[in-house]
Order: structure tokens, then sequence, then C-alpha cells
């Protein structure tokens, strides 16, 4: 009678050197990061936890569910819809104080270049993205479905 094989449920080594490398990385920047003023720092990312947590997730989820029941018994459409807005909303968010022109003039000064085109490329980007997706529907929609295999 053979023994079962016991196997850790951690990975293959080269999936946990790629992690040790990941978090030693992540620690050296977190390092450099807090370096300066520490303080300002952790209050920025405890204040963005907070106000994703408390206002940002019930406001997505809202609008998620509103999506759905708008979308009725055929859902088919609702992912083509839901996956360019989230990408975009996440450039809004990444992006936003260039995209506002808060920061125009500081981004000017240390990078020396043109901070004027961040709302229009990002408005191009949107537009891509939903105008990619709607590609995808229309593709997909008119397809013919494939008959069934005979087992």
């Amino acid at each position: 009678m053979t023994r079962p094989r016991l196997t850790l449920p951690l990975g293959s080594p080269l999936q946990l050197l790629l992690l040790a490398c990941s978090f030693a990385l992540s620690a050296y920047a977190g390092v450099r990061l807090l370096d300066g003023e520490w303080f300002e720092i952790a209050l920025w990312i405890v204040g963005a936890a907070l106000v994703h947590d408390l206002v940002l997730l019930p406001l997505y989820a809202a609008a998620d569910r509103l999506l759905v029941r708008a979308s009725g018994p055929r859902r088919t459409w609702v992912g083509y819809v839901r996956v360019p807005a989230v990408l975009s909303l996440l450039l809004l968010l990444v992006w936003f104080p260039l995209i506002t022109g808060q920061v125009t003039t500081r981004y000017t000064a240390a990078t020396a270049l043109p901070a004027d085109r961040f709302l229009e490329h990002w408005l191009l980007t949107t537009a891509t993205l939903f105008a990619g997706s709607a590609v995808l529907f229309v593709g997909r929609r008119r397809r013919k479905p494939t008959a069934p295999r005979a087992r």
C-alpha cells in the first residue's frame, strides 16, 4: 500500500520566490514612502480606505443594482456595461487631480510635460472602452448559435 503524498498548499517554489520578492519590494517601497511625512501618508491611506468603504462602495453597489433591475430578465448586456464603467471609473480615481486640473502647475514643474490633455484623454479612453464593449456585444449577438452536440 502506498502512502499518500504530503503536499503543502503553498504553491510551487517559483510562486513562493515571486511572492517573497513582491513582499520585499513592497516593504522597500513602504519604507521609502514613509521616510518623510509618514503621518500624512498614513492618514491619507486610512482616509482613502474609509471613503471607499463608507461612500464609494455603497454608491457603485446601488448603481449596479439599478443596472441589473433595469435590464429585466435578459441580463446578457450587463457585463458589457460593467467592465468599461469600472475601468473608466478606476482611471478617473487614479488620475482625478490631473483630470480635473487641480495640480497642473505642480505636474508641469515636476515633469516638464504639459498637463492640460488629461481630461480629453480620459474621455477618449472612456469612449473607446464603451465602443469596444458595444462592438463585442453586437458581434456576439450576431453570431449564430451552434447546434448542440449529439451524445
